[in-house]
């Protein structure tokens, strides 16, 4: 209730504020950004398109004055000229002096067969036939042909020119190879900035450049497919998570697409930042508005809250406390309330068994029935003065003492006095002592009262047959001294892991055990100044690792 009624304070005291301050502030924040973003995006498409439109004509003036220079080449020599792989070589040696764009050039008939060839792959084509390759075709049909970039009888990627010639009653072909490199130059320089990419796809989306950000000729282009442009297409788009600027132009000599990718962030940088400021303007007059509203309502609330969760606490404490203080005289009646009428009936017992080895019962047939029973009874009235002692240790809390204790011997004696149970339970106590645990300042009965605790937890959860490996070492980091007491029982289950140190929470069966054994080490443990941790796998074992303050001093 109280937390609604903070949030309508809140409210009320900003709300107003807000709304004459802030939301006009915002308004002019969010129509400067619109702006922004309008010139930001009108930029990049400009430019974008700009820079296709200068890189599709320079890709249209290499086609066409490498066509009309074969085109003369074809009208001003003769078919017999040409096919003289002499003369051939000479006119090409002219061609590559005004352009190195050429690889190789070559002269084919009306019937496939490649009759005249100059370039570095003669022993390959010279005696190729094309009359079923497409191309052929192409120029047969259509006089003049660009192709795409194919492999071939060289299987490399290459792309060709051809010119048909008509000369009497006789039809050939001159066909040049381009150099890919030149046509990638020409397209490369429409890269801008580090992040700028320029390519060109056919009707199929297949490379026949070389993109910068990855990919090689024929293969598909990592953008969106523009390979049916028909005209110049520019837009902002996502694609595969990156959001990029695409301008997608057709080259007129091949129906080839021309497709430029730009970074908007990196291309209009300047803007970027200019939009950025603004919006960093506005927030610090955000800022500026809304901290005197706010500020002082923050702080009231803070205080309030902080004063709640203090008095919250201080409310569990004390609740706490008077559990404890419950449980510890309910434990210290309990214990009173069953000592006397123990101490009876162990003295009634006592007088028994006297009278039974002095009176004619001994005579009798049930002697040993009756001694075993008073025997029995002895035996639980003994295991019940435990249990109360127990609970009064726990009511009480006995300040510690402060005594000089040599943690190595404390356990080397501490284990000897169960060194006869462990034989007749074939579990082996194993020794591993640091030489450089040094002595420390603590409670020597306390500290034995919990190694055994935790010593006979180890027997009953072994059982028998098993081992149990009491270690110790010496943290000079945070000086510390450890004890450690591992066992090989069955561990302890993750469900009640947080259970264990709880007063009279127990796993054993009825009769066995109180539940007060592991919270009171705990209890001594703390008031030692230290603590006890615990760390189990289920079928492997547990360890339970005492850490106390080790003063030298």
């Amino acid at each position: 209730m109280l937390k609604r009624d903070y949030r309508k304070l809140w409210w009320q005291n900003n709300i107003t504020k807000i709304c004459f301050s802030v939301l006009p502030l915002l308004f002019i924040s969010i129509s400067i950004y619109s702006h922004f973003n309008n010139v930001y995006t009108e930029k990049v498409i400009e430019s974008i398109k700009t820079t296709a439109e200068n890189r599709k004509g320079a890709i249209d003036l290499f086609f066409d004055e490498r066509i009309s220079q074969l085109v003369t080449i074809a009208n001003t020599n003769s078919f017999e000229q040409l096919t003289n792989e002499t003369y051939l070589n000479k006119v090409f040696n002219i061609m590559q002096t005004n352009s190195k764009s050429y690889m190789d050039i070559g002269i084919i008939d009306n019937e496939g067969k490649h009759v005249a060839y100059v370039g570095p792959y003669y022993s390959i084509l010279k005696a190729v036939n094309y009359k079923n390759e497409p191309w052929f075709n192409a120029v047969m049909n259509n006089g003049i042909y660009v192709s795409d970039i194919f492999m071939g009888f060289r299987k490399l990627p290459h792309f060709i020119i051809a010119v048909l010639v008509r000369e009497d009653n006789r039809s050939w072909i001159l066909r040049v190879t381009i150099n890919l490199e030149t046509i990638d130059e020409i397209v490369q320089k429409a890269w801008i900035g580090s992040s700028g990419d320029a390519f060109i796809i056919n009707k199929n989306n297949s490379l026949q450049t070389k993109p910068r950000l990855g990919g090689n000729y024929l293969e598909t282009p990592n953008c969106p497919d523009y390979s049916s442009t028909s005209i110049a297409r520019t837009e902002r788009f996502s694609y595969e998570g990156k959001e990029r600027f695409y301008c997608a132009i057709q080259i007129k000599t091949n129906k080839w697409i021309l497709v430029l990718s730009e970074d908007p962030n990196e291309l209009l940088s300047p803007i970027l930042h200019e939009k950025y400021w603004t919006a960093f303007l506005t927030f610090i007059g955000l800022l500026f508005i809304i901290s005197g509203s706010v500020i002082t309502t923050n702080i009231l609330i803070k205080r309030l809250i902080d004063t709640d969760k203090q008095n919250a606490m201080t409310s569990d404490m004390v609740l706490q406390s008077n559990k404890m203080i419950a449980l510890s005289k309910m434990a210290a009646g309990i214990a009173h309330e069953i000592n006397n009428p123990l101490a009876v009936i162990g003295e009634k017992a006592g007088w028994i068994k006297d009278l039974i080895m002095e009176e004619d019962i001994a005579k009798s047939e049930n002697f040993q029935e009756f001694s075993e029973a008073v025997d029995k009874i002895e035996l639980h009235v003994e295991r019940a003065r435990k249990v109360t002692h127990r609970l009064l240790g726990f009511a009480r809390r006995m300040e510690p003492a402060r005594e000089k204790v040599d943690v190595n011997i404390m356990l080397d004696e501490t284990t000897g006095f169960l060194e006869n149970e462990a034989k007749f339970m074939n579990i082996e106590i194993k020794k591993n002592f640091s030489d450089n645990v040094p002595v420390i300042t603590s409670d020597l009965s306390q500290l034995q009262q919990v190694v055994l605790n935790l010593l006979n937890n180890a027997f009953d959860a072994i059982d028998h047959e098993g081992s149990i490996t009491v270690s110790t070492d010496f943290d000079e980091q945070t000086c510390e001294a450890l004890i450690s007491i591992a066992d090989t029982g069955p561990g302890i289950p993750k469900a009640i892991m947080n259970k264990i140190f709880d007063p009279f929470f127990t796993t054993k069966e009825v009769g066995k055990g109180t539940g007060l054994g592991l919270s009171i080490s705990y209890s001594i443990i703390e008031k030692l100044g230290g603590k006890i941790k615990v760390n189990s796998n289920e079928g492997i074992g547990t360890v339970f690792t005492i850490v106390l303050p080790a003063n030298q001093g």
